[in-house]
C-alpha cells in the first residue's frame, strides 16, 4: 500500500513541477523553443478549460495557480480514498 501512495505522490509532484516549469519558461524562453513547446503540450490540455471558465484578470493568467490547487486537491482526495 505504501508503494502505491508513494507512486501517486511522485506522479502528482512531477506534474506540479512541469506546470511550474512551464510558467517560468514562458517568461524567459522564446515561443518556438523545443523545451517550452514540449511542456505546453503536456500542460495546455489542463489549462485550456480553466482559462475558458476564468479569463485573465488585469493581464494576469491565474489558470496555472488554479490548476496547481486542483492537482493538490485531487491528490489529497485520492490518497484519502486509498488510505
Amino acid at each position: 500500500m505504501n508503494s502505491i501512495v508513494a507512486a501517486i505522490q511522485i506522479i502528482f509532484r512531477i506534474f506540479s513541477l512541469i506546470v511550474l516549469a512551464n510558467v517560468i519558461f514562458s517568461f524567459f524562453l522564446p515561443p518556438d523553443n523545443p523545451i517550452k513547446t514540449f511542456l505546453e503540450k503536456i500542460v495546455e490540455p489542463f489549462l485550456s478549460p480553466i482559462r475558458r471558465l476564468i479569463p485573465a484578470i488585469g493581464g494576469f493568467d491565474f489558470s496555472p495557480v488554479i490548476l496547481l490547487l486542483i492537482v493538490q486537491g485531487v491528490e489529497f482526495l485520492l490518497l484519502q480514498i486509498i488510505r
